[in-house]
């Protein structure tokens, strides 16, 4: 017989604010897990009251991730989880992240942004925004056909997200293109002028509400306005004698890692961070030995390198090698994060890096 305090009739009316309430306390990854229990339980979970309890916690419920794209993956993502600072046995197949994904003939993932990927689709000519945890996607038509493209970013904001991408067109000229998910869209603006790095890894770096590049040789930085479409010339002298640089945002500050030598030869890799008064302030010298390795594994080919923000740490790349080097900010140190143990002995260039910080609900 059951129990009186088990009865199911019992249960069965407690008001919905009150099991709400119960719900909210479980840690956000174990009621993902009782979401296909009850269709009740999934609807709930995108309440805006349930968001509004889990939005405004402090602590983040889900780890973080950096994960790597690479053609002898065979179809899957390897992640490195970097709370528990270890390799997870099992990698992120295309099959998890949607249907949609995975039946197109081929794509490639071009950035991720506060947990939303995007992808390109060319059979479809079309690029995928989706977000994993959400199990939410959306297709989004080239503005063009045929269409290529360079430099694409995906920068996610409270409210939604932009596609940022730099295109020839049917003229020699570049043009922006930006599209704004809260007004599905494309709107193109020309006249753009300076020549960025032909750094094809590197995206563009959000700060302060624009997106930042480096030009050629000579070096310098550049900003593009996402809504008003006006392109910037940061007026700030960049550091002496550098032989390649790169920009990287993180924590409300715009750093910039550089390798300085001559004649296109790295004696030493720097960083310095744009202070308030618009100076380039060294913060960070580059340990000898990590740079004779980092230096000898780029084989001084620096576009190759490519740089990005995670969690706290600044992650230095080369689409030529295995191993991702990062700059632990709290601790001001240096590492080399260990080689995926899933790649294949004889593995070579194509390694794209990304940060994967899942964010449940990060619109699509």
């Amino acid at each position: 017989m059951t129990k009186p305090d088990m009865d199911p009739e019992i249960w069965s009316r407690m008001p919905e604010e009150l099991l709400e309430k119960i719900l909210s306390h479980l840690p956000l990854k174990a009621f993902l897990n009782l979401r296909s229990t009850c269709k009740n339980f999934k609807s709930l979970l995108f309440s805006p009251s349930f968001i509004s309890r889990h939005s405004s916690g402090s602590s983040l419920p889900f780890s973080s991730f950096l994960l790597l794209s690479h053609p002898q993956c065979y179809n899957q993502f390897p992640l490195y989880d970097s709370g528990l600072g270890a390799w997870r046995s099992v990698a992120l197949s295309y099959s998890d992240l949607l249907p949609a994904a995975s039946t197109a003939p081929s794509f490639s993932l071009l950035s991720t942004s506060n947990g939303l990927f995007c992808f390109s689709l060319p059979s479809s000519s079309s690029f995928l925004v989706c977000n994993l945890l959400a199990r939410t996607s959306r297709i989004i038509k080239f503005p063009a056909f045929p269409f290529a493209f360079e430099l694409l970013t995906l920068v996610s904001t409270p409210v939604g997200y932009k596609l940022f991408m730099l295109s020839t067109g049917s003229s020699s000229n570049f043009s922006a293109f930006v599209y704004d998910s809260n007004d599905p869209s494309w709107r193109k603006f020309d006249g753009f002028d300076p020549i960025l790095s032909d750094n094809y890894h590197q995206e563009g770096v959000f700060f302060n509400g624009r997106l930042f590049f480096l030009t050629s040789e000579p070096f310098s930085v550049v900003s593009f306005d996402l809504d008003s479409g006006k392109w910037e010339t940061l007026n700030s002298e960049l550091p002496g004698d550098l032989t390649f640089v790169r920009l990287v945002c993180g924590e409300g500050k715009l750093y910039l890692i550089g390798g300085v030598g001559s004649n296109g030869i790295s004696r030493a890799i720097k960083m310095w961070e744009l202070d308030q008064a618009r100076n380039w302030e060294e913060v960070e010298n580059m340990p000898e030995m990590i740079c004779r390795k980092f230096l000898s594994v780029c084989y001084h080919n620096y576009e190759h390198v490519y740089c990005f923000w995670h969690q706290g740490m600044i992650c230095v790349c080369c689409n030529t090698w295995p191993e991702i080097l990062y700059y632990k900010m709290s601790r001001r140190t240096w590492h080399w994060l260990p080689k995926c143990p899933s790649l294949p002995v004889k593995c070579h260039c194509g390694f794209r890096w990304f940060s994967f910080v899942p964010a449940l609900y990060a619109p699509v």
